[in-house]
């Protein structure tokens, strides 16, 4: 029997992502050959994706990629844990899944390296042993296109990603804009974009905590008019503060660098 030692175990935990006592076993199995024992954990991590299938997928990276200035690309991979999301071989898969998924708004049909992704996903279930799936994915073209990625934690990868759109090109506004969105994460770009229901029922709770709190009835309707543009002010993009001007709105700082915003996504791992 040949020696397993701890390196050997190591290496062959980095490579896959599998667990310490799984890739322990496959070396043993395999008798020390590092190359069998990779294929001894697929064999029987492929037997474990479906009982993945229900597990919860919370953890990951947000990746994005862009052509030029003009066409960009956000897609959220999701695993069950940090250890997994920090390894080399997710961040790589995360890579080619951006790369095959470019320009589109879903991943229905792509193939990575010439075969389906659902494939793909599922031979990273096997030797990862975790439940590995894409989540999301949006992609903006028009005359500019910014992104920003943020890590939430130093020790993994971005976790935290925004894409925007611009009217024009402006790369200091639309990396500016991109950072106050992941700080402050608005909902919509402009009140005309909020639901009328949305509204109506902000409009109801308003009314509602009003008289709870003994407000004259006279006053009730400036009252809720002034908590609605409360709510404005909190989720729509425009009418938010400046996260590096507080005293001017977004809707401001883009009014005045002569460009508007077509369009934003922003994809936390975990958030919906």
């Amino acid at each position: 029997m040949a020696s397993i030692t701890a390196a050997d175990i190591k290496r062959l935990r980095e490579a896959t992502g599998a667990g310490m006592t799984d890739c322990k076993n496959a070396l043993v199995e395999a008798d020390g050959d590092y190359d069998k024992a990779v294929e001894q954990l697929r064999i029987k991590g492929l037997k474990g994706v479906a009982k993945r299938e229900g597990r919860a997928a919370s953890n990951g990276l947000v990746v994005v990629k862009l052509e030029g200035t003009t066409k960009g690309t956000l897609l959220e991979l999701n695993c069950e844990t940090d250890f997994v999301a920090k390894s080399a071989k997710f961040i790589e898969l995360a890579d080619k899944v951006v790369e095959a998924a470019f320009g589109s708004n879903d991943v229905s049909g792509v193939e990575v390296d010439g075969r389906p992704l659902n494939d793909v996903l599922n031979d990273a279930n096997a030797s990862m042993g975790e439940k590995i799936e894409v989540r999301r994915v949006a992609t903006f073209e028009g005359a500019y296109v910014g992104s920003y990625l943020h890590r939430t934690n130093p020790d993994l990868p971005p976790q935290l990603g925004v894409l925007v759109e611009l009217s024009a090109e402006n790369a200091d506004v639309a990396k500016d804009v991109a950072q106050h969105i992941a700080a402050f994460s608005p909902t919509y770009v402009s009140r005309n974009e909020v639901p009328e229901d949305v509204v109506a029922k902000e409009r109801e709770i308003a009314e509602a905590t009003a008289k709870e709190e003994g407000k004259p009835e006279g006053a009730l309707p400036k009252i809720v008019e002034g908590r609605v543009n409360g709510f404005f002010k909190e989720q729509v993009l425009l009418e938010q503060a400046f996260a590096k001007d507080n005293k001017k709105t977004v809707g401001k700082v883009l009014e005045e660098a002569g460009v508007t915003l077509n369009g934003f996504v922003r994809f936390k791992v975990g958030q919906a």
